[in-house]
């Protein structure tokens, strides 16, 4: 019996409809469980504190020159998710600039990784609040990616070493941003 066969019989016998759609649509449920499966197993490594900082690099939106995360060795960095659209990242960005001034020459680096898609308004932005750290543009959403960032703003403060030490996800207030600051100093010089 060939498929013109198979779809006659089909058409006049509604039981055996009934049976056909079943094993199909048990066939669709089967592939989807196993898709969701191998989707949850992967082995992305969440990026918690004692995790070593995945490495970056881009381009400098305030200087001609590239930064990379890992030539920071040695240094305690925060690692700052933000966008121009979010308001709490508008409020931390004077704090980290007033301790930047502050623990810069302590072994502090800020990186400001901005998510927006229009660089010109990250230029506005950054020029508005008369920034001084090094600020990076994110426009593929590659580096968001990595750090598993949500939601904004997000900061990663990451040991001389390259561990991550602390994570927090919202915003800073300029007391809670000193304290980790003081966590992720070289040598763990307190001020």
């Amino acid at each position: 019996m060939g498929f013109e066969g198979v779809v006659l019989l089909l058409n006049k016998n509604k039981r055996l409809r009934l049976v056909f759609r079943t094993i199909v649509l048990s066939i669709l449920v089967v592939t989807t469980i196993a898709v969701l499966y191998v989707n949850f197993q992967k082995d992305d490594p969440i990026l918690e504190a004692g995790v070593e900082a995945p490495n970056f690099i881009l381009d400098r939106m305030d200087s001609n020159e590239k930064i990379e995360l890992d030539t920071l060795e040695g240094k305690g960095v925060m690692v700052n998710f933000w966008a121009t659209y979010c308001e709490p990242c508008k409020k931390e960005m004077p704090f980290m600039e007033e301790l930047y001034q502050e623990y810069q020459d302590q072994g502090i680096e800020i990186i400001a990784v901005s998510v927006d898609k229009n660089s010109m308004v990250i230029e506005n932005f950054y020029n508005q609040f008369n920034l001084s750290f090094p600020l990076v543009h994110d426009k593929n959403g590659t580096i968001m990616e990595a750090y598993q960032v949500q939601p904004l703003p997000t900061s990663y403060f990451i040991n001389p070493d390259g561990t991550i030490e602390r994570v927090v996800k919202g915003p800073l207030t300029l007391e809670r941003l000193e304290s980790y600051f003081k966590e992720i100093l070289p040598n763990n010089n307190q001020v």
